[in-house]
């Protein structure tokens, strides 16, 4: 089943444009990255769609005249029962559009990386052996090996993805990278009420890779109640690893020359408003406001850890393993004293399996794959590994303005409005690169293609929840994610959309796009009220980007699967130094506080 005749349903396409008729192409392009559970609903949903239009006409779609598809497509969106489908294949169709009538940007000159001591899976001897074995190379695994290999032991890293040079960014387009250098295809999702798009990364680097590259200290009053109210005490002495942190990182604020419209739209917008609002603090020295950090950044200006923190570890003797699977975590159960570390063993791309024997494993898979690694290991007991998961929840909003924006010419991820921070709400001006910024236009057919030829007058703000722990990672082989978003989280997403309109209009939008099919657009503040009195919040497009706290450090033993100095309880020799040992949603964008954390959780080790 193709989905050309939705395509040009959806687009309006009569064959007046090139890049339409190449639509579909990058369409099945686009799907055939994507998990195979994915592709087939994908393909089930087209399936279903073009049974509606039969019944409907006695034709498929694409037998139908433009005026006649649309009229199927327009009377499907009116049914409470299909209309949810429709939207849900509207995100790929739309991000193949933008990518394919979108011109490509000049590759810059790529810079050298800092070099590397990376080796493929497939060239890792059968049987090896280190002082410390690091499962994960982002955020807090590269702390971690970065530490450890300073202070003299031999360290191996082990890392699923492959090695992405900055070379390799340039000249390509954002949304062939997207489904590179993330899980899935970026298609991981948080199974629930609503469903949650979870997208992580896999690569040397990790999730710092394709993150935003936003630098927020965790706030004091986080690290307060992580000290007191879990008595994870290693949070007492965080500022000074933040310090750290933020020195190796070279974290600035971000120049207004470089912010890009979007970003002084926000501005413009929250000083009229009399709001807290302020360029945003960066690990990109010399950013040339590409905005692409989600798709690796073709520049080398953000100091994602392949970049700033890996290098120097690999200078004092760390090695890192790419393509490497970690299949469990080999344990000694003779030891006296109890179980004990005793490796890794570890699964190549065909299959075949090698073993690094060594006293110390730090897990740093990740909040969404830790568990599963830890229950493979047979060290999964605990009844809360894989419970108290956080994903600061988000939606976004749009504004139209009559002067074109064109936001993906800046910086990504530009401007912090923290007016509502007290109240577990940050907005942010996040943009998106070229052929990744259509998630939130409404219509079909020919309405939807006029919103899509003016996409350049649109800016973009995202607002992210600090939410209650409400998911839990199910699964031993895979992670399975399930989320339940809470009632109160719930009420503050709206709250953030509705401050979200009101910032858009006092720069001047001429009217706000929710992203809410049932109440798509509004000219007004007052109509934008009324439009969302009938409006939940699983109704909204949402998304996630931050999971933590799925094997959460602390005092108590019943409630903390790992110790307060990042020990996994039950077992000598397992640290644990991700974002599963943050105890709660740590409010803001979790980068610094990830590594801030794992350099405490492998220092407190070496003392």
């Amino acid at each position: 089943m193709t989905a050309e005749g939705l395509v040009a349903a959806l687009l309006a396409d009569n064959g007046d444009a090139p890049w339409a008729a190449r639509v579909p192409g990058r369409l099945e392009a686009l799907l055939a990255a994507l998990p195979r559970p994915v592709r087939t609903a994908a393909r089930t949903g087209v399936a279903a769609v073009e049974a509606y239009a039969v019944v409907r006409t006695g034709r498929r779609l694409a037998a139908l005249g433009p005026d006649e598809r649309e009229a199927v497509l327009s009377e499907l969106g009116r049914r409470p029962g299909l209309a949810p489908l429709l939207d849900l294949l509207k995100v790929p169709v739309l991000l193949a559009a933008a990518t394919e009538r979108t011109a490509p940007v000049p590759a810059p000159v790529p810079p050298k990386d800092p070099p590397l001591s990376c080796v493929p899976a497939a060239q890792w001897p059968t049987r090896s052996t280190a002082d410390a074995v690091v499962v994960g190379s982002g955020a807090g695994g590269a702390v971690a090996a970065h530490a450890l290999a300073r202070a003299g032991l031999d360290v191996v890293v082990l890392e699923e993805g492959e090695h992405h040079p900055t070379s390799s960014f340039a000249g390509r387009a954002p949304l062939d990278r997207f489904t590179d250098l993330y899980r899935d295809g970026g298609a991981s999702a948080a199974l629930g009420d609503p469903p949650l798009l979870l997208p992580v990364g896999r690569a040397v680097g990790g999730t710092t890779v394709v993150n935003s590259g936003t630098c927020y200290r965790t706030p004091r009053h986080v690290l307060a109640r992580w000290s007191s109210g879990f008595g994870f005490h290693l949070a007492d002495g965080l500022d000074a690893r933040l310090d750290e942190v933020e020195a190796l990182l070279r974290v600035a604020t971000q120049p207004l020359d470089v912010l890009g419209a979007n970003g002084l739209l926000a501005l413009t917008g929250a000083e009229r408003l009399g709001w807290r609002a302020g360029p945003l603090r960066r690990n990109a020295p010399g950013c040339a406001g590409s905005c692409q950090c989600v798709v690796g950044c073709p520049t080398g200006a953000k100091q994602s850890v392949q970049l700033s923190v890996l290098p120097d570890a690999c200078a004092a003797g760390a090695r890192i393993v790419t393509r490497a699977r970690v299949r469990r975590i080999l344990v000694d159960h003779d030891r006296p004293g109890g179980p004990r570390a005793a490796g890794v063993r570890v699964e190549r791309p065909d299959g075949t399996a090698f073993e690094i024997l060594s006293p110390l494993v730090v897990t740093a898979a990740g909040a969404l794959h830790t568990p599963p690694l830890l229950r493979r290991s047979g060290l999964g007991a605990h009844p809360e590994i894989g419970r108290n998961l956080s994903v600061h929840p988000a939606t976004s909003v749009a504004g139209r303005f009559g002067e074109p924006v064109t936001s993906w010419r800046g910086v990504l991820q530009s401007v912090g409005v923290e007016q509502l921070h007290d109240r577990g709400i940050l907005i942010e001006a996040t943009a998106s690169p070229p052929g990744m910024t259509s998630f939130v236009l409404p219509g079909v057919g020919r309405a939807l293609r006029r919103e899509l030829e003016d996409a350049d007058h649109l800016a973009v703000l995202g607002a992210m929840i600090a939410d209650r722990a409400s998911g839990h990672v199910l699964g031993r082989n895979r992670a399975l994610v399930r989320y339940a978003l809470d009632a109160r989280d719930g009420r503050r997403l709206l709250t953030a959309v509705r401050a979200m309109g009101k910032l858009l209009f006092a720069a001047g939008a001429r009217e706000v796009l929710t992203g809410v099919p049932q109440a798509p657009r509004a000219r007004t503040p007052d109509e934008l009220e009324t439009l969302l009195e009938g409006v939940t919040a699983r109704q909204l497009h949402l998304s996630a980007f931050h999971p933590t706290g799925t094997a959460a450090a602390g005092a108590d033993p019943g409630r903390a699967p790992v110790g307060p100095e990042g020990r996994l309880r039950g077992v000598h020799g397992v640290l644990v130094a991700d974002g599963s040992v943050l105890p709660s949603c740590p409010e803001v964008n979790p980068q610094l506080s990830i590594m801030a954390v794992a350099s405490a959780v492998a220092r407190a080790h070496l003392s």
